[in-house]
Parts: C-alpha cells; structure tokens; sequence
C-alpha cells in the first residue's frame, strides 16, 4: 500500500445545473468555448452534432440530456470538453457539452466514497465515486462507462458522415475523421 495510499489524484470539475462532477484530468484534451455545432439527422437526443478542431470533426454530446436532465440554453459559461474514450482497442475524441467548468481538483483516493447503491434498475457504473467538496458531493464519472459501446461505434461514425456529407458539396472542402490521439499530439 504504502506509496498507493498518498497519491493523488486530479479531476476536472464542471457543473450540470446544479450538480457537480468530475473527470480524471487524463481523460481530458482541452476545454474550449462553446463552438458553431452541426447537427446531425437521425442521431439519439443527447448528440448535438459535430464541431470542426482544427480540421477533424469531433461529435459532441449534451451531458444534461444523456444524463437525463432537462435541457438548457446555452450561456456564456457554456463550454466543450474535449475527452478520450476508450473503444475496443483504439481512442475515440469526442466534446462533452458541459453548463460551466470550476476547476481542477486533486483528490486523494482515501477521500473517495464508492457509489451509493440505487437499486438494481438504476445503473450508476458510470460513477467511479463520490467525493466532498465543501458541503456538496461531486460525482466522479468513468468516462469509458457513460457511453455503451453501440453509442461509441455511432459517435465514430458521425466524423466519417461529416466527410462523407462535405464529399457530395463540390465548393465545400471535405472534413476529415475524428483524429487520433497521435495525429492531435502531432499538431501541437
């Protein structure tokens, strides 16, 4: 245990209405200011579209309505956070569209509680844990597990339709898929 028990651990909040959660930082590219989203047609609720980064198109999900929360005008604390996660064996880029981001917190693992149990028709193996912030609890989510691996296959997909789509407009120059975390690395 010894060198286990004092790591800790740094995760980025952001708000949901009123409820605050986490992501490990490690999960985490980039947050950026809330961009032009394309929607794209017959896709589930809770994917507003795509946005161009730097020349690949990323799709974008509404946090609050996969969550199944209502859903909220946009503000100018309205922000995309820019997350790897893992499909099969490969990472896929995608924005999670958040209300606000706060801040990057360290938490030591000691100070994690496991996820309360809800019963067995809520599935909360998204939540890694429950952490104290102030008075409040902050959930700590599992990015890998928020999304079924069919959701994840479509997220991919919708780069790939962004192309296609930009392909059938001669004047329009086409989009290329969602990136790699090495091609991304490489334009840094």
């Amino acid at each position: 245990m010894g060198a286990k028990s004092i790591e800790t651990n740094q995760f980025l909040t952001f708000t949901l209405g009123k409820e605050v959660f986490a992501l490990d930082i490690a999960t985490v590219r980039e947050v950026l200011e809330l961009a032009s989203i394309t929607r794209i047609p017959r896709t589930p609720h809770f994917m507003r579209g795509v946005i161009n980064l730097r020349g690949h198109a990323v799709p974008v999900v509404d946090m609050r309505l996969k969550f199944g929360m209502e859903a909220a005008e946009d503000t100018v604390n309205t922000c995309i956070i820019i997350v790897e996660v893992a499909l099969e064996d490969e990472m896929t880029i995608l924005g999670a569209l958040a209300d606000s981001v706060r801040e990057v917190m360290e938490i030591s693992p000691e100070s994690i509680d496991p996820a309360p149990r809800m019963g067995a028709s809520v599935d909360i193996n998204f939540i890694q844990g429950m952490a104290k912030m102030d008075d409040d609890f902050v959930m700590l989510l599992d990015i890998n597990r928020i999304f079924s691996a069919e959701e994840l296959s479509m997220t991919k997909c919708l780069g790939d339709m962004s192309s296609l789509a930009a392909e059938d407009k001669p004047s329009a120059p086409a989009q290329e898929t969602v990136p790699t975390q090495e091609e991304l690395q490489a334009e840094a």
